[in-house]
């Protein structure tokens, strides 16, 4: 069982990470307005990503009898001035997440909820990842600089991504 202010919390997390999704896809949009059809790629992925993640807490709180609440989601930005800008915000956007998850862990450990505490480590781990991704595509996008060879090479890597769902996901409705 957990409390109703770890339940209210998980539940602006689920908010947060479908905003995540949510801006993941308007940059992906964006991306592929302008022709960068790689990067548009990678954010549309970025968008799957996010929404598991909502979908993980989601099925948490749900599988421990409680309620997930869904609440609206704000509007992202729709133009960006370039594919640095928008791994800009990518990146700014993850480490706020990080943040949020780094306040679910604290507030788990603050109430002694050991089971909440133990499923946002995965999380955590996470969040890592989403930071190192993001922050690798930006050496890349400083290294080109003004080299349009460049950004086409990176944009063409970026278009190699794909999805795939987390081995350890489980879908509980």
């Amino acid at each position: 069982m957990i409390s109703e202010k770890m339940t209210a919390a998980l539940n602006k997390q689920i908010n947060a990470e479908m905003y995540a999704g949510y801006l993941y896809l308007a940059i992906s949009s964006y991306c592929s307005y302008t022709g960068l059809k790689g990067a548009s790629k990678w954010f549309f992925v970025q968008t799957q990503e996010e929404s598991t993640h909502a979908l993980r807490i989601y099925n948490y709180v749900n599988r421990l009898g409680e309620h997930a609440k869904l609440a609206s989601i704000k509007e992202p930005p729709t133009d960006f001035d370039s594919l640095q800008a928008m791994f800009e915000a990518a990146l700014q956007h993850e480490q706020k997440v990080t943040g949020m998850i780094n306040d679910l862990v604290n507030l788990a450990i603050e109430e002694k909820d050991h089971a909440t505490e133990i499923f946002l480590q995965w999380f955590v781990n996470e969040q890592v990842e989403e930071e190192e991704s993001v922050n690798d595509v930006l050496a890349q996008l400083k290294l080109a600089g003004e080299d349009k060879s460049g950004l086409f090479m990176i944009d063409k890597e970026l278009g190699a991504r794909v999805f795939n769902m987390p081995a350890d996901f489980v879908e509980t409705i």
